[in-house]
């Protein structure tokens, strides 16, 4: 049951000495529950957000998160041209801990319209590429989590095998993804610092810009690939320029390839959500998989041979993707009450509040997909079908996310 706002903006004066609050309101977009969260208006007008975790592993994420934001110091922030939240305080409640942090303004896009022209396209791309020149040294100071590029693919390795385990994974995706993973090429970059849990609703933007970015729990050292998947996938008319902009400010240090990776731990995000299904012995969720799984290799069949690489062809189109998920049974999956540390204040994505059981308004138009050109980054050459094998993972992330609380 959830908390009364009143009960949470008292418990805030606890969390944060001297604390006047002149109103409050319940703080929940479409959330799915994760978190009991009000906003608050101090005496003194600041804007303050407080949230209490309704399980534990909502209480995990906000733990991890607590400590990714202790980590970004005022050094660090001054080098992004957005805000992140800032921890005031926090206080003990029913076994579990309520945290007060700073509100950041600005409003949730979709993928799509966060690349649906040119200006707010290049700044997401600019952000994006603030956050990966940020230096990495913090990262070790604060004891996060820190891969090399060998350990990246030694994860995608393992990850891919896990999967061939269950039985389920289908011979076409099995060559295709260890073609991939056979590819040194593909797997020479540098690490970077990385979110390491971005989608298109982490960012808030006011008009055409980026102002704020949430949801830091899995902030790491790692493939900088693994932030930008969601953006490869989208529809919008400008996300060529959204990559534009970050290859032009990463200055050459963005290695060639990192579209390609990126595509691949789109599609791998499909791995996951069978090997949830079969961790969980859900079997929904493991047809639910199988079937995403199917459609996937359906989609690049005439072309499964080639691989995932620098010379690769085939990767999904959102519309084949979407196309593919209303084909899909749905029926009988289970509704997560949880999702992920923020859900609570901020928009799920489409594909979350379709795992959630709702669905689309809007009828699906065929014609809206625009695949992207990767010719420009690295040796790629795609043709307008092979634009998106990734999207699929778009589904299958939040599902994940969903799952994980």
């Amino acid at each position: 049951m959830a908390r009364p706002p009143l009960t949470l903006a008292a418990l805030a004066t606890a969390a944060v000495p001297g604390l006047e609050v002149r109103a409050v309101r319940a703080h929940t977009r479409k959330s799915h529950g994760a978190f009991d969260a009000v906003l608050l208006r101090t005496t003194d007008d600041r804007m303050l957000v407080l949230r209490v975790p309704r399980s534990q592993s909502a209480e995990s994420e906000q733990s991890a998160d607590l400590v990714a934001l202790r980590a970004l110091t005022p050094g660090i922030r001054s080098r992004l041209p957005f805000e992140i939240p800032e921890v005031v305080g926090q206080a003990p409640i029913d076994g579990t801990r309520a945290v007060v942090t700073s509100f950041v303004p600005g409003a949730v896009r979709s993928a799509d319209e966060l690349t649906e022209h040119d200006g707010i396209a290049t700044s997401v791309g600019l952000a994006l590429a603030a956050m990966h020149a940020l230096p990495t040294g913090f990262i070790a100071d604060a004891g996060l989590s820190r891969q090399t590029a060998d350990e990246s693919h030694e994860a995608v390795v393992e990850l891919i095998g896990r999967a061939a385990d269950t039985g389920h994974l289908p011979a076409a995706l099995l060559r295709r993804w260890e073609e991939a993973t056979d590819d040194a090429a593909l797997w020479r970059f540098r690490p970077t610092v990385v979110n390491g849990a971005l989608a298109a609703d982490s960012l808030l933007v006011d008009g055409d810009a980026v102002t704020g970015l949430i949801g830091w729990s899995a902030l790491a050292q790692g493939d900088p690939a693994r932030d930008l998947h969601w953006l490869l996938t989208s529809r919008g008319a400008a996300a060529e320029r959204a990559l534009d902009a970050y290859f032009g400010a990463r200055a050459g240090e963005a290695d060639g390839h990192l579209p390609q990776r990126a595509l691949l731990y789109g599609e791998l995000e499909l791995a996951k959500w069978l090997l949830h299904g079969v961790e969980a012995r859900d079997e929904a969720i493991i047809a639910d998989a199988v079937g995403l799984l199917d459609g996937l290799v359906e989609s690049v069949h005439d072309h499964s041979s080639e691989p995932l690489s620098p010379d690769t062809g085939p990767v999904l189109t959102v519309g084949d993707v979407e196309r593919m998920l209303d084909e899909t049974p749905r029926d009988g999956l289970p509704r997560e009450a949880g999702a992920s540390l923020l859900t609570d204040s901020y928009d799920f994505s489409d594909l979350e509040r379709r795992e959630a059981g709702e669905r689309d308004t809007a009828p699906f138009d065929a014609t809206a997909p625009i695949p992207l050109d990767l010719s420009d980054w690295g040796d790629a050459a795609q043709s307008d079908d092979d634009s998106a094998g990734a999207d699929a993972a778009t589904d299958a992330q939040a599902r994940r996310n969903a799952a994980s609380s």
